[in-house]
């Protein structure tokens, strides 16, 4: 009986000794990091909040004007956290806001990360010609002034909405990534696994995508997190610029440009305040949960 106890406990010691893989690594680095545990509940909880409530807040009602309720304060004729000088909730434009700006940010990062990675990998794989022409294109996309392109594009076209907004940002935004595949595809391509695949006839397809792009996970992981921190703002610095979303979004951007007026800082704190904060903790949660997430990309590296 003793020694069937003795053998129970050093199972259980093996099992708690044994290597962790995968999503155990990453659930065991948030468990040690507070911080990062704290900054995915607080994400997890604005990112889900704000798609689920936004469909249920009515935008042209939102949107209307109301002069007898300008910069009504927090508290005022029903408004949580205010209005604004045409009269409209604040809170409601929050989360209407949020959830585009989240929306922007998932679509530009969904879309530059697989152009990116693909053409990072393919340039890194084949070498040669194909490397260097994209490498090439990559150049001539990075020196261009592209904040202004962007400017005059969103200026020029007629039916400019949401999706127009997402498919110019990602036009720009993929060399980074495509750059940064590229690098470590080239070395991945040599290893001794890649050889031995083409000597057993396997596609070049699957090469690149089944052999060689598992093996980047753990930076791909890192790099999509921290392009979606960056894209978080994108809205907003553009928008405060007077060249985001339309007038007739909703918009952080357009929240926080209130504050240009010195007036609106010094006394309507409600108007642009709230808006800020939700950037910031926005900005700061991704960026930790991405520390997270690196720490658990070289621990897994270093566990083989």
């Amino acid at each position: 009986m003793e020694q069937q106890f003795n053998n129970d406990q050093l199972t259980e010691h093996e099992l708690e000794s044994t290597p962790a893989t995968g999503f155990r690594v990453i659930w065991r680095e948030f468990k040690k990091d507070k911080i990062a545990m704290g900054s995915l509940i607080i994400v997890a909880f604005i990112i889900l909040g704000s798609i689920i409530w936004a469909p249920f807040i009515d935008k042209e009602a939102l949107m209307k004007i109301s002069l007898l309720d300008e910069f009504a304060k927090p508290g005022e004729n029903g408004f949580i956290l205010g209005a604004d000088q045409g009269g409209s909730d604040i809170l409601g434009q929050l989360i209407i806001g949020a959830r585009n700006s989240i929306v922007i940010a998932i679509a530009i990062t969904v879309i530059t990360g697989i152009l990116g990675v693909a053409v990072g990998i393919i340039c890194g794989y084949y070498g040669g010609i194909i490397d260097n022409f994209f490498m090439r294109l990559i150049d001539f996309i990075i020196t261009l002034p592209s904040t202004m392109i962007i400017i005059v594009f969103v200026t020029i076209i007629p039916k400019y909405d949401v999706w127009s907004f997402i498919l110019i940002m990602s036009a720009f935004m993929w060399v980074s990534t495509a750059r940064l595949v590229r690098s470590k595809a080239l070395s991945e391509s040599r290893r001794d696994y890649v050889s031995a695949s083409k000597t057993m006839g396997t596609s070049d397809f699957a090469i690149m995508f089944k052999g060689i792009m598992p093996n980047l996970s753990s930076l791909l992981i890192v790099e999509l997190t921290l392009n979606f921190a960056g894209n978080v703002g994108i809205e907003t610095g553009l928008t405060f610029l007077g060249f985001g979303l339309p007038d007739t979004t909703p918009s952080l951007g357009t929240l926080v440009s209130f504050a240009n007026n010195q007036t609106v800082i010094a006394e309507k704190w409600w108007v642009w305040l709230p808006a800020s904060l939700l950037i910031l903790v926005l900005m700061l949660g991704i960026n930790y949960i991405g520390q997270a997430l690196r720490r658990s990309a070289d621990a897994k590296q270093r566990l083989g």
